[in-house]
């Protein structure tokens, strides 16, 4: 591997990462898979560029591809990698889990606009329930009712530790 190779598969994961950071998965897969495929695949970087692969590949809706680079760090010669592997495997074959439609949000698609003198006027304060919560007050306590006597526990504990010391002492003679 040349040290010109090096710099372009770091340049690709740089470009990559950021590409994902920002949502744009499809960039980021590309970026991603040009930077593993320069980059020999038993190096702590490689693995680092392919668990990335790995999230970008979930994150664009490729599943099965995600599972299968996966499955293969699971055998790559770094520790870390071989753990973050492992993690990976078990969280994307995890059943998902279906979400009631009252917890999404339907964001309103502004492609189908033709000109732009149409008005879209989109409601951003959430819908309110029927019941309205109650404000909470605090609870306040009369000290006065509160048994505040001296129950004698702290002793107690205290003389259970110094005693458990005292063995431990007597027992390393």
């Amino acid at each position: 591997m040349t040290t010109e190779s090096l710099e372009l598969a770091r340049s690709r994961y740089q470009m990559g990462t950021i590409a994902f950071e920002n949502g744009q998965y499809r960039e980021a897969v590309e970026n991603l898979e040009k930077a593993s495929a320069l980059l020999g695949k038993n190096t702590r970087f490689a693995g680092e560029v392919e668990i990335w692969l790995v999230n970008a590949y979930e994150a664009a809706g490729r599943s099965e591809a995600a599972i299968n680079l996966c499955q293969q760090l699971v055998g790559h010669p770094h520790y870390e990698i071989r753990q973050q592997a492992k993690r990976l495997v078990y969280i994307l074959k995890a059943p998902k889990l279906n979400r009631p439609q009252e917890w999404m949000t339907e964001i309103p698609d502004f492609g189908i606009v033709s000109d732009h003198k149409s008005k879209i006027v989109v409601n951003s304060q959430p819908k309110k329930s029927q019941s309205q919560p109650k404000s909470v007050e605090p609870e306040y306590i009369d000290l006065s009712t509160v048994n505040t006597k001296d129950n004698r526990f702290v002793w107690v504990a205290l003389i259970a530790v110094c005693l458990t010391i005292f063995y431990l002492v007597w027992l390393s003679f």
